[in-house]
């Protein structure tokens, strides 16, 4: 990454590797879309130090590592090269940025040099940030004042919320300019040691953060993490990539959990999607079902909370509809963007109820499910009406906002869906993978919602699906390529491009065991296949190109939802080539951590190419370690009726691994499966399991151990 970040809540901090933010970046310390701190700058004697080492591994801590450049005055030295050691550690608590400046002599002499730091705030919307141009004029920073003790400003919107941020320091400065730089002095005998804490505090409408002494803060921070480490499942095998991308996916995905009032809640991912998602929330919650539940029950809650309630063009809204993106900065507040919330996603909803079913069928909390289910039927009747425009019985969609999204699938750049002569396809366009979604939602809380005494419901619902399965195959399969087509566009013409959408089919049921067979295979065939990951368009198609968004890259979500599919199906030798071949990109990627996506280039080349602005972490490519362990187990509850089914496989290079305290039914399930001497056969030993659920292991027969 070209870039640190550190997050707590909803607070994130995004620096240069000297942990500098600069005018020229687009660095800075944001909370509800708007940048509180535009200038972070760390000098000594007015240059900025040299780097040694830069590192935010742990994601709620970053620590950076400095020198000193040779300093001479009139042929006198000033500071002798590489004598101060100095050490930035920063984190994020309680709404509130700690930095501490860590100076150590390692010369021989007491040296003397000035420690500067400059600030600024220039309270950007993030809109502004990532290059859109407001129409309307904006609010001013209407204050700005500093003292020995610390530096305030003011900044009143037009959306009327005052924002403010405020920074104080420990030690008393030698110097202050109201412009926002402050000095101080320092003297350092040999072999001694000072520090400087700064405290960055944002505010909204007087609403100010507490803040606590330093040590405090980052004792019970670290503890927070210790006890999302101790209540996760755990996973330990033979293949040390495995084991560092399970646990980097893990601490990426705490990272990115906020709690906006209705539970834990995972944002898309940093630094520009730190904000509420449909879709990309509602996958990594589905992915995090084999990790922590509760997380489906919050971004459920959250969801519904939010539900579409009117007609509003603008919006891109419509009664029942299940949100795309929730912006709260000036701009969308003041009515200038369209995302306070926006709904311009075709997928959200039908994955709202998809993950409604998984939750039930794998924790077996009903309760939740009938406090939803005037959501979930608001969602049926907008997947029934709203979002199938002519009646054809495909959900399709059509941007009205003018200020909206064209393309509203997760493929969602202008140039995503394209026929084979290259041209882009018109809306409405009905996308493969969300009728899959459709499909799902229906069939899997069909018997939810029947325990729950909805049996006409349930009864409709099961009729509906065998219309659109029906339906689906003629419409979507294109007998030339073996494979289906990416869409539907708005002359209900095939977009005949071969894409990795199809391989979200795999989970759905709505295709035929064969032809779920000739989807898998063709996803790890050389066209779709690079050698790293699924691409999300075939090297053969018209629009291919390895570099581009979503044309030809690889994405690990994308993955992640074909190789639960394949799993399911019983395709375990494509699921393990697709396992593979990400364990083999992750060991490329900056701290075993696959990022949003990457290109798509082939494997010759020798490392997977990153693609410049992907997000990283990013929620559903983090969500791809837990999805691939899921998979690896083969694991499919049913915990309303009590029972466990397991078909495990290893992929290549992994001969061992141990599942610890996985969640199902409200309790745990403990699993070990080892490689059969000389075979690919699996053996699958369960070590613990307070489920209550019977567990059932395809091809052997199952010794559950209870507490």
């Amino acid at each position: 990454m070209k870039y640190r970040v550190i997050k707590n809540n909803d607070l994130f901090l995004m620096t240069d590797h000297y942990g500098n933010i600069q005018g020229d970046l687009q660095g800075g310390l944001y909370t509800k879309d708007m940048r509180f701190l535009s200038k972070l700058e760390l000098t000594i004697n007015g240059k900025r130090p040299l780097l040694l080492s830069s590192a935010a591994d742990e994601n709620f801590v970053a620590r950076i590592r400095m020198t000193n450049e040779h300093e001479e005055e009139d042929g006198k030295v000033r500071l002798w090269r590489e004598s101060l050691e100095l050490i930035r550690e920063r984190f994020i608590y309680g709404d509130v940025l700690y930095e501490t400046i860590s100076m150590m002599n390692y010369s021989t002499k007491t040296i003397s040099f000035d420690l500067g730091m400059a600030f600024d705030a220039d309270y950007s919307d993030m809109f502004l940030v990532r290059g859109f141009q407001p129409a309307e004029e904006l609010g001013k920073v209407t204050e700005r004042k500093m003292d020995d003790n610390g530096w305030h400003t003011v900044y009143m919107g037009v959306d009327g919320v005052r924002r403010e941020t405020a920074i104080a320091w420990d030690s008393k400065p030698d110097q202050i300019a109201e412009s926002g730089k402050v000095l101080f002095q320092i003297n350092l005998e040999p072999a001694k040691a000072r520090q400087i804490t700064f405290t960055i505090s944002p505010s909204i409408d007087g609403n100010y953060p507490t803040t606590q002494p330093r040590e405090v803060a980052l004792q019970e921070l670290q503890a927070s993490y210790e006890r999302w480490g101790n209540n996760h499942t755990k996973v330990d095998s033979d293949s040390p990539v495995l084991n560092r991308l399970y646990d980097r996916g893990v601490q990426d995905l705490r990272v990115l959990l906020s709690d906006f009032g209705y539970g834990l809640f995972p944002v898309a991912g940093l630094p520009w999607y730190a904000v509420p998602f449909g879709r990309d929330s509602l996958i990594a919650a589905l992915q995090m079902l084999p990790l922590n539940p509760e997380v489906a029950r919050g971004t459920l809650k959250m969801m519904a909370a939010y539900q579409g309630d009117e007609l509003n063009p603008w919006k891109d809204e419509q009664p029942g509809k299940i949100m795309h993106e929730m912006r709260s900065g000036e701009l969308a507040r003041s009515g200038q963007v369209p995302f306070a919330p926006y709904y311009g996603s075709i997928d959200s909803t039908p994955l709202f109820v998809v993950l409604a079913a998984e939750y039930a069928h794998w924790t077996g909390d009903l309760d939740t499910i009938a406090g939803l289910m005037p959501n979930i039927e608001r969602a049926f009747t907008w997947m029934d009406q709203h979002g199938d425009r002519d009646n054809d019985g495909m959900v399709e969609y059509y941007q009205e906002s003018s200020k909206g999204i064209a393309n509203q699938g997760w493929k969602d750049s202008a140039d995503s869906v394209i026929h084979a002569n290259g041209e882009f396809a018109i809306a409405p366009i009905a996308l493969v993978e969300v009728q899959g979604y459709v499909y799902q939602a229906k069939s899997r809380l069909a018997p939810i919602v029947e325990k729950l005494g909805f049996e006409a419901l349930a009864k409709r619902l099961r009729e509906e699906i065998a219309l659109l399965k029906n339906k689906f195959e003629g419409a979507f399969w294109m007998p030339e390529e073996q494979f289906y087509a990416i869409a539907l566009d708005g002359n209900k013409e095939q977009v005949r491009s071969v894409t990795s959408n199809p391989g979200h089919l795999l989970m759905s049921d709505i295709i035929s065991a064969e032809r779920a067979q000739q989807v898998a295979q063709r996803l790890v065939a050389s066209d779709m296949f690079g050698g790293y990951g699924i691409r999300t368009m075939s090297s053969g198609s018209t629009g291919y190109n390895p570099m581009s968004y979503h044309d030809g890259s690889v994405w690990p979500h994308d993955n992640s939802l074909a190789l639960l599919g394949m799993s399911r199906m019983g395709f375990k030798e494509e699921a393990s080539t697709v396992i593979s071949g990400l364990l083999k990109a992750a060991e490329h990627f900056e701290y075993t951590r696959l990022p949003e996506l990457f290109c798509g280039y082939d494997d010759t080349i020798g490392y997977p190419v990153s693609y410049p602005v992907a997000c990283s972490p990013q929620a559903w490519a983090a969500g791809t370690s837990v999805s691939i362990i899921q998979a690896i187990l083969g694991i499919r509850p049913d915990a309303p009726n009590g029972k466990v089914s397991l078909d495990p496989f290893l992929p290549g290079n992994v001969n061992r691994l141990t599942v610890r305290d996985l969640p199902v039914a409200g309790g745990t399930l403990s699993v070990k499966l080892t490689r059969n001497t000389g075979t690919d056969t699996v053996h699958a030993e369960i070590l613990d399991n307070s489920s209550g659920c019977r567990v059932e292991i395809v091809g052997q027969t199952a010794e559950v151990q209870r507490n």
